[in-house]
This record gives C-alpha cells, structure tokens and sequence, in this order.
C-alpha cells in the first residue's frame, strides 16, 4: 500500500491559522560592524521595487498534539484520529542603515531596525485527521515527521501499543523551511529621523506532515511476521503561505544613508546575509 502524501497545496477554509498583530519592533543598534554582502537581486520579483527573497528560511515548529484510537483489534483498522496545533517560529525584516561604507565588502551599522511580521510561537490548528492502519490485531504505533516529499525528517516516535479508545499525547519540535519574500518602498530620505520606508513582506511554507506507522511487532527495525501501514497526515500544508501588511521604518541616520536588508527570526537574529539594496536617494529616484 502506497503511502498517502499531503503534496496538494492548501490554502482552503478548513485550515484555522490564528495571525496575531504584526508588530514594528524597533530594536535599534549603533555602531555594530557587519560582513559579508550580498548583492541585491531584482530578478526574482516583477516588482519594481527594491526586493530581496530567501528560498530556504529555516522555521522551527513545536507541535503539541493528540492521537486517539479506535476499532484497534479490526481489519481495515485501526483508525488514529490526529489533531492538535503546531506553533511556528517568528518572522521578520532587519534594515541596516550607514553612512560608513568601507569598500565593497565590508560597513559598519550605524542604526538597525528590525520590523517582526510574526511572531514566535504563532499557532497553526491542525485539524482533525483519520488515519486508517489496516493490520488489526492491537499493532504497535510509531510516528515520524515527513517533508512535502513524504522523506522522512525525524527518527520513529514511539506511541504505545493501539488500545480502542486510548488517547496518546505527542509533544516534539521539528523544522520546515519557507520561501520568504521582502518589497521596499522609499518614502523619503530626509535627515534623521528618516529615511522613511515601507515594507510588504510574505512567507511561504514548504509543508510538514506526520507519518502514522502499523507494526503487529514491536521491534522498529523489523522481525518476524511484520507488517507496517503508513499514513502521512498534514502538519502545516505545502505551500501555506501569508502575505503580511505594510509596515513602515525610519533609519533615524539622515545623510543619504546606504541601506541594507535582511530577514531575522523575528527577535532580532539574523537569517542569512544581508543585502544591499543601495543608497537611499538614488532608489528614491528609481523607482519615483
């Protein structure tokens, strides 16, 4: 029996996501060198404005839910019912600002900003699931996380052994990666407090899922007389994705100001290089 894989994108009305207040942090660090650079690509994005993208955002997800079981000692069954929510790691957009270009390679910070799109801990419902085993006989259950391939990204969990009606809890940290997507709109670029800017930002997961595992033996590694069923049921669908409202920054250095972006973890740790997007006056004019 061919494993089910949960490949399809979902963005539909099942999925109940809790968004919370997109915050503008404004953490703000003087004088911090930063290196390397990495230049700015606009061949990503039909956009005309200033952009920068990261194919490969690691997220981390804590997922706390229940297995329930039922019709355990039955051929087709057993059928383990999953539900529970999966917390998700923050989000969000560092800009650097200076005056203080040494190089090409190298500058120092004069001001940081970082604007969080979301937070750490932010819940995805997962919605109840049936998994159906098909070996009978009270088997033993393990589960393992699954990419949106359907390969596996975690060791076996063991759950115990199907009893009907027992409700198993499962609490384990796992991580998927996102697409993360940034726009900038120069607003102005007068003297402190400014430059001003606008950020649009988006996030698109690359999905995780849960393998539900049959053994009628409790070895993992296999033994006589095994059989094994396997589900994988949906953590955070493929392609989930968010696209996070506008939000603006002031750089607080004046003076014409080369800027710098990047995306963090939403408290401020960075994620990846820094990209230069240019100085601020002349993206001013590029894209007037």
């Amino acid at each position: 029996m061919r494993p089910s894989s949960f490949l399809t994108r979902h963005r539909g009305p099942t999925w109940a996501v809790a968004l919370g207040v997109f915050l503008l942090a404004g953490a703000c660090r003087d004088g911090s060198p930063n290196a390397p650079i990495a230049p700015a690509s606009f061949a990503a994005s039909s956009s005309s404005l200033p952009h920068i993208n990261n194919t490969n955002i690691p997220i981390p997800v804590n997922v706390n839910a229940t297995f329930t079981a039922e019709g355990c000692s039955n051929n087709p069954g057993p059928q383990i019912t999953f539900e529970g929510v999966a917390a998700v790691g923050g989000f969000g957009v560092e800009m650097t600002f200076t005056n203080n270009m040494k190089g090409t390679h190298s500058y120092t910070a004069d001001n940081v900003v970082d604007l969080t799109f979301q937070n750490a801990g932010q819940p995805i419902v997962i919605p109840k699931q049936p998994s159906r085993g098909g070996v009978g006989g009270n088997p033993f259950i393990w589960v393992q996380f699954v990419d949106a391939a359907d390969k596996p990204t975690s060791p076996e969990y063991y759950l115990g052994r199907c009893v009907q009606g027992n409700r198993y809890g499962f609490n384990h940290a796992q991580s998927t990666s996102a697409l993360g997507n940034a726009e900038f709109e120069i607003t102005s670029c007068e003297n402190s407090p400014g430059p001003f800017i606008n950020v649009t930002a988006g996030l698109e997961y690359e999905g995780l899922g849960l393998r539900i595992i049959f053994r009628n033996n409790d070895n993992p590694v296999g033994g006589p007389h095994e059989a094994t069923r396997s589900d994988a049921m949906t953590v955070i669908p493929a392609g989930l994705s968010y696209t996070f409202p506008k939000q603006p920054s002031q750089g607080g250095v004046g003076g014409n100001p080369w800027i710098f972006a990047g995306f963090s973890d939403g408290a401020g740790t960075a994620v990846g290089e820094a990209t230069l997007l240019g100085r601020c006056e002349q993206l001013s004019k590029a894209i007037s």
